[in-house]
């Protein structure tokens, strides 16, 4: 033990508690072994069939049966967002739940601890069954028309390209943004996996066996309670559980009747378009088509060779191929009846739906006029955009005309959103605002450097520093001054999200990043960096002196935050400088051009140098959201199927948010810019430093919200 004669570490008896550490790991192994194999026995003998004698036990048994059809009903539409892997192994052990449940039920009935409703367990193991397999063969059409409505969301998509007019045509302002926006979403949600899925003929089947496993269920606590309670002849006693499982039927009860509205909702929908009043007059032979796309993958998979390496012989992998294709063609034929079954099942439904419709004449008349005039409602513009599949013709016009009232909807409850305070400074300074000027006003270039470089701006620092060096100022109304940071506290919500979309390589990176931990200090603590902005304000000091020393301020900050970062900065360009360094350049480069101006007495007061900055805040706002159609347009045009329904719909809150905003910004005069330049403050600047004598075109030629697609020419 320990160290031999050389100080090295003796390891010789390291490999004796070997075989020892081997007897341990076995008996433990059979330990446990034993132990789960006994709590297997004690439970089929005690938990499996533990007497429930009561009338609320035996429909608690019933009842979970059901609970688990409407689970799986309502699971069926997110089935279309999982990818192929996932979707495998959620249906095996989604099949291995349903078996065990079938087999406990069976086990159940053999041995009496189910003594009534023999029929309607029955029923719903058959309705789980038929659920499970509806279920699982629907999940292998998915990849198909996935692939299919790709393709059309291309075409579609190029084709509203072709739509779009030129950039010097764009000023169709907030009505025709607003069009274009419902285009995406028809384009986005029905093309939604999960909304393809959701209006499947086997999802609609789905709903409706859901909802005859509810009325099985309601069927069953009928009898036991007000129709035939003594005649079902229920046990005394009360089980182990005690009161339990009256809470347990309870609350699986008020579950599946709330979890079965969506389902059967889905069934009645189908039904009530495909009925004979609202124009649909599919005959049996139309209606039983199965479409290639339920068996396309079946189909590639019976054509393609197996990977057999571990097969050598020739007649072994000639058998491994006939095996896999019979089941493949097994599979194919069970699909084949699923979806016939489904669509006979519908068929069927609709017929008696009808008739029951058509002697109901007056209810008849109304569905008629209210069908007409919703279908007068569906534009023929944006019935080009619903994507829809091979036999879905019949859904065209009901599904553009709900989803230009959801788009509607969306953008009404943006509405609800809007930016209060910023409206009101928008509203306050156009009048004063000849247009964009303060984007050039904010930062002279008169001002001397601090270093051999200048870092380019992004939009939001330079409204964080204007916003700090006013905070500082003495003399400044409270209410003014609140107004202020509220209202640029808000609209540096909008312009880090328009940042996101515009900074596609990350340029700006840091100067956002510098604008967020300066504002963090102002808003919350009244502090730029270490600096306390309320003790300057308080100093009995004039502005011009706060001014001075607040440039000397910022350039200290400068120096020491350079000298500490001296390699950094000297290696790379100054975009890529450190967050100190770029805030305290921002405040040394403004607050001297405020100085300047406030020295040369072009601004008389602190009121007047107020109303100077909120101007030009209103102007760097302003600028900023004439980028509002492009970042808009770019975020319908997410590629990634699985979250382009999501993006789209926070585009249109988006856009309901700041209608109010950019109607407002219509009404200013634009300079000839761009789009590349529109969307940075730098190319706004360029622009007015090499266009001393800026002529503004009318509001009418140039636009600030433009079409959709304003990125992509």
């Amino acid at each position: 033990m320990g160290c031999d004669s050389h100080g090295n570490l003796t390891d010789a008896e390291f490999s004796k508690p070997l075989p020892s550490i081997g007897i341990y790991v076995a008996t433990a192994s059979l330990i446990c072994g034993v132990s789960m194999f006994i709590d297997l026995l004690h439970g089929f003998r005690h938990h499996l069939n533990t007497p429930m004698p009561s009338r609320q036990d035996q429909l608690a048994k019933l009842s979970s049966s059901v609970f688990f059809c409407v689970v799986m009903a309502n699971s069926m539409p997110s089935l279309g967002f999982m990818v192929t892997q996932d979707l495998l192994m959620n249906l095996v052990a989604l099949g291995i739940l349903v078996i065990t449940d079938v087999v406990n039920i069976c086990i159940q009935l053999g041995t009496g601890a189910i003594y009534v409703f023999p029929q309607e367990h029955a029923l719903v193991i058959v309705l789980m069954l038929l659920m499970f397999m509806i279920l699982s063969f629907s999940a292998i059409t998915i990849p198909a028309t996935k692939r299919y409505l790709e393709l059309k969301y291309k075409k579609k998509y190029e084709f509203a390209l072709k739509q779009c007019p030129s950039y010097a045509e764009r000023r169709k302002g907030v009505p025709k943004l607003r069009e274009d926006l419902m285009k995406f979403w028809m384009m986005a949600h029905t093309s939604s996996p999960q909304f393809v899925m959701a209006r499947s003929v086997t999802c609609t089947t789905s709903g409706f066996l859901c909802f005859l496993s509810a009325v099985t269920l309601a069927e069953a606590m009928v009898r036991s309670y007000f129709l035939q309670p003594r005649s079902l002849g229920f046990c005394n006693g009360e089980s182990e559980y005690k009161w339990s499982t009256t809470l347990v039927l309870v609350s699986q009860g008020a579950a599946i009747a709330f979890g079965t509205v969506a389902p059967a909702s889905r069934w009645f929908s189908a039904v009530n378009l495909r009925c004979p009043s609202r124009g649909a007059k599919k005959g049996l032979r139309d209606e039983l088509v199965v479409e290639i796309y339920w068996f396309e993958c079946l189909s590639e998979k019976k054509e393609r060779p197996l990977n057999l390496w571990m097969l050598n012989g020739r007649r072994s992998r000639k058998l491994a191929h006939d095996v896999n294709r019979w089941i493949l063609d097994v599979c194919i034929a069970t699909q084949h009846g699923l979806v016939l079954a489904s669509k006979f099942l519908r068929f069927i439904t609709v017929y008696f739906v009808s008739r029951i419709l058509l002697c109901c004449l007056l209810f008849t008349f109304k569905c008629e006029t209210v069908s007409n005039a919703e279908s007068s409602s569906s534009s023929p513009s944006t019935r080009l955009f619903v994507l829809h599949l091979e036999g879905e013709e019949e859904l065209v016009d009901y599904m553009a005309r709900s989803n230009r009232e959801a788009t509607e909807h969306l953008i009404q409850k943006g509405r609800t959103q809007q930016p209060v305070n910023l409206i009101e400074l928008l509203e306050a300074t156009t009048s004063i605002s000849q247009g964009f000027e303060g984007i050039w006003d904010f930062d002279s270039d008169e001002v001397a450097s601090l270093a051999s470089g200048e870092p380019p701006n992004c939009w939001a620092l330079p409204l964080v520093t204007l916003t700090s060096i006013v905070v500082a100022l003495p003399n400044i109304n409270p209410c003014s001054l609140k107004k202020l940071v509220k209202a640029v506290n808000e609209a540096l919500v909008y312009v880090k999200k328009f940042e996101d979309v515009l900074d596609i390589e990350g340029e700006l990176a840091n100067s956002r990043k510098a604008a967020e931990v300066v504002w963090l200090g102002v808003d919350l603590y009244h502090k730029w960096l270490n600096v306390d902005l309320r003790k300057l304000s308080k100093q009995q000091k004039t502005t011009t002196q706060v001014l001075k020393e607040i440039v000397d301020l910022a350039k200290k900050e400068f120096t020491e935050s350079w000298q500490k970062n001296l390699i950094y900065c000297m290696k790379h360009k100054p975009s890529h400088w450190p967050i100190k360094t770029l805030a305290a350049n921002s405040m040394y480069r403004i607050s001297q051009t405020l100085l300047n101006k406030y020295e040369s007495s072009n601004i008389e007061t602190e009121d007047a140098l107020l109303k100077d900055v909120e101007r030009m805040v209103s102007d760097i706002v302003a600028g900023c959201f004439c980028n509002a159609a492009q970042v808009i347009g770019m975020k319908c045009l997410v590629t990634a199927v699985e979250v382009r329904e999501a993006s789209v719909r926070e585009a249109a809150m988006h856009l309901g948010r700041t209608e109010k905003i950019l109607e407002i910004v219509d009404r200013r005069c634009m300079p000839a810019l761009s789009h590349q330049e529109v969307a940075k403050i730098d190319g706004w600047r360029e622009f007015y430093r090499t266009n001393k004598c800026i002529s503004l075109t009318h509001p009418s030629s140039q636009c600030t919200t433009r079409d959709l697609i304003l990125n992509l020419e």
